[in-house]
């Protein structure tokens, strides 16, 4: 695929369907790219499509099959918009909350490679469902383990707003969860004891909900 330089170039991007249900332009909008006027575009589009394919159709799908509609706060950030909202200072404090672009790469920047040249892909998601279910304190956690025992992630981060999470898709899953919500820090991670072996007997009140419904 050519560099895209046109509104046609764009249009045509972000009609590129990435699995059943999702499509490359739910996936473009910035909140940083549109406050300060910044093209949101992959200088990789054929790696940022192949990247966004994979998250689609391993994580995102098997999740909207099961729980219903997913909202996606964020995702594709191109190098330009991520650097300025891990560079941009406010008051003397961070004013966004992007990592670097070297941490990012495989992650948010979807057509660049990490360190050791694996693709990688991640969106910041609601799951409107879940979040109208279970909302008491470390609720969040039911649905990080129904999602550790059932669909090949990388990385799982949950924060506080409708327990929104980040989920990423990596040639080298890392298989690591953690959270800016109470418990604070990693839940699990290779080679912690928790880390294997079924933990239905936590998120069983979600197989519940959903038997209810009929799902």
């Amino acid at each position: 695929m050519r560099a895209i330089s046109t509104v046609s170039d764009l249009t045509d991007f972000g009609r590129t369907r990435l699995s059943t249900n999702f499509f490359m332009r739910d996936f473009l909008y910035s909140e940083i790219a549109a406050t300060h006027r910044l093209a949101n575009i992959p200088t990789n589009p054929e790696r940022a499509i192949a990247a966004g394919k994979q998250l689609c159709e391993e994580l995102l799908e098997p999740l909207q099959q099961v729980f219903g509609r997913i909202a996606i706060r964020s995702a594709y950030r191109s190098a330009e918009v991520n650097d300025l909202g891990n560079r941009m200072m406010r008051d003397g404090k961070r004013a966004y909350n992007c990592a670097s672009n070297e941490a990012n790469a495989a992650g948010h920047i979807w057509d660049l490679t990490d360190k050791d040249g694996c693709m990688g892909a991640t969106a910041c998601i609601v799951v409107p469902w879940f979040w109208d279910r279970f909302r008491e304190p470390g609720d969040w956690q039911k649905l990080a383990w129904w999602i550790h025992d059932n669909l090949p992630y990388s990385d799982l981060c949950f924060y506080k707003t409708y327990w929104a999470f980040n989920i990423s898709w990596h040639e080298r899953p890392k298989r690591v969860i953690s959270s800016y919500v109470a418990p604070l820090g990693c839940l699990t991670k290779p080679g912690k004891p928790n880390h294997t072996g079924s933990h239905e007997e936590i998120w069983a009140p979600i197989a519940a909900a959903l038997n209810q419904r009929g799902g």
